[in-house]
């Protein structure tokens, strides 16, 4: 089974990065547009992720497998999402193949873990939001377990370790044991 992992244009790109990495599926990936650009703005080349990855798609595919619900995947992360793609899901356009593959996850009964990286969010946004999950969707703001930190310098702590930590815990929700958690440091 193959996880999909798909990037829109926010910005938090380095968490798609670190969770191709560290997934222990093989991963389909797919990038709009803009989340192509935001990635190599942010983390480096894209062409360095898609050779990491099992499968690539482009977002205006929407003959691509995960464009329909009879091929199985273990599940659907959207790192980072847009505010643009969660109202896109919210509301069923499938315009794309990020919004149509999330649509499929939806109807099928499938994880669709949602990275949302906005802020402020208006109430358009978390009306989507709660749309999403009252779906069956997960919706997992991109925001760093801070506690993950405990009892260290926090001038002496990576962003990319915090990101780190956050994909532990998105993978953890499709089964994936995280290497750490609270209870490790508490």
């Amino acid at each position: 089974m193959k996880l999909v992992v798909a990037i829109t244009g926010a910005s938090g790109a380095l968490a798609a990065k670190l969770l191709v990495e560290r997934s222990q599926w093989p991963v389909t990936l797919a990038a709009s547009t803009m989340g192509r650009v935001v990635y190599e703005q942010e983390v480096g080349p894209f062409q360095a992720l898609e050779e990491r990855a099992a499968e690539v798609w482009r977002d205006s595919d929407l003959t691509a497998s995960i464009a329909s619900g009879s091929v199985p995947t273990l599940g659907m992360v959207v790192v980072p999402c847009s505010v643009n793609t969660l109202g896109k899901i919210a509301v069923g356009i499938s315009d794309s193949l990020i919004t149509r593959a999330a649509h499929c996850h939806l109807k099928e009964g499938r994880k669709l873990v949602l990275c949302v990286r906005e802020a402020p969010w208006t109430l358009p946004n978390a009306q989507s939001a709660a749309t999403v999950a009252a779906a069956g969707g997960t919706i997992m703001p991109l925001s760093p377990p801070y506690y993950m930190a405990k009892g260290r310098d926090p001038t002496e702590v990576s962003m990319a370790e915090m990101l780190g930590h956050y994909v532990d815990h998105v993978l953890s929700l499709f089964g994936q044991e995280p290497p750490r958690t609270w209870a490790d440091i508490r």
